[in-house]
């Protein structure tokens, strides 16, 4: 018997970059793998789209209902991935069975407002584009109350973790019996070059991978922390992403004398984001919960273990089922700057070490095959 051709909606997609992006892609090489077709739709990239082999990707999302219910008349598709709670509904479009991934915050706040009319598209309301875009928050705050209705049609629900599984039955009790803590997987390509060797070096060599505009992350508190440890150890942090609050970080930067040990890079490619990762010590990313926004995994800290680098992170949300406590890094309880810099002075001092094997092997633990085996038996 031939195996079903599976139809992924995942308007994160690379080349854009980021934890959603990834787990997208590596849903869709596994389930190839496995001897799966797929076809990927997903929103149009300005550098264009990947060229997978296995794959075809189709850039045709427009992020509005109305507009994309129309991919669902694809016959050949026989079942459906969404990979964004927003895009819910999909199972109320079709008969086909419509497996869902969420990742903590889409199911919270939605992040497109797919339940607008996109007026602005016909005829000669294109002349009002800018104003009726205004609308699209209130649209996306109408979008996130239909997901209640739409996810409980779902045939199953994947989470990304136990965390995220536990918030969406208190937030959407209609959705119990149809849940799977399914995980997430490491990238291979994160596990393919051997560990570097650890070195007695100075400066310390610390990172941070995130998008730098959400205030969850609590970079300025780790740029506050290193402020109290700059003259008694020497370190140089790396900053990678881009985003609105970049600038105030910089100057923030500046204004606390770290200009000497701080650098941010902006974004990275793949393959020099995993250089500067095996380069480096401590991965660090305290982040916080906040109304309506946390963090549902965290696949970055497995991105860091699995280039053997151990990480400093909170233990709140995804992040305490992400990192293992004295195999993959620590944590500290709460997200102050006081509990950041006594973790980091622990570290710079070498009183808390880790070994970077143990670290690779418990981000070996994670991997696509054995999340994409969750929902199988719901494609059929």
């Amino acid at each position: 018997m031939s195996l079903p051709h599976i139809g992924i909606i995942s308007p994160e997609f690379p080349p854009d970059i980021g934890g959603v992006e990834n787990y997208a892609l590596g849903f869709a090489v596994a389930l190839v793998e496995l001897g799966y077709p797929v076809t990927v739709y997903t929103t149009p990239h300005s550098t264009g789209e990947l060229a997978l082999e296995g794959i075809d990707v189709c850039p045709q999302l427009k992020l509005r209902r109305v507009l994309d219910r129309d991919l669902l008349n694809n016959p050949s598709i026989e079942a459906w991935h969404v990979m964004n709670a927003a895009y819910a509904w999909v199972a109320e479009e079709t008969d086909k069975p419509v497996v869902i991934s969420i990742h903590g915050n889409d199911f919270l706040n939605a992040y497109y407002p797919l339940s607008a009319p996109a007026l602005y598209r016909f005829g000669p309301f294109w002349r009002w584009t800018s104003r009726l875009r205004r609308l699209d928050n209130k649209w996306q705050q109408h979008t996130t109350r239909k997901i209640r209705r739409w996810l409980p049609q779902a045939s199953q629900v994947l989470c990304n973790s136990r965390y995220t599984e536990a918030v969406l039955l208190d937030k959407i009790p209609a959705c119990k019996g149809r849940t799977t803590a399914a995980l997430v997987g490491v990238d291979p390509y994160f596990l393919d070059l051997p560990i570097v060797a650890p070195e007695h070096h100075k400066p310390t060599r610390l990172i941070s991978i995130t998008r730098l505009s959400e205030p969850r992350k609590n970079i300025d508190k780790v740029l506050y922390a290193l402020a109290r440890l700059k003259d008694d150890y020497e370190f140089h942090y790396t900053v990678v992403g881009d985003g609105s609050t970049k600038p105030q970080l910089q100057a923030l930067a500046l204004q606390l004398g770290l200009q000497n040990h701080v650098l941010f890079t902006g974004s990275l490619s793949r393959e020099d984001l995993r250089n500067s990762l095996r380069q480096s010590d401590l991965f660090i990313l305290t982040s916080s919960i906040l109304p309506g926004s946390h963090e549902g995994f965290g696949l970055v800290y497995l991105e860091a273990a699995a280039c053997g680098v151990p990480s400093l992170a909170c233990r709140q949300a995804g992040a305490a089922e992400a990192v293992a406590e004295t195999s993959s890094g620590f944590f500290v309880e709460q997200p102050e700057i006081s509990a950041i810099a006594a973790a980091l002075q622990s570290f710079l001092a070498g009183n808390i070490s880790f070994q970077r094997k143990e670290c690779r092997q418990f981000a070996e633990q994670f991997s696509w095959q054995r999340v994409v085996a969750k929902a199988l038996p719901y494609y059929q």
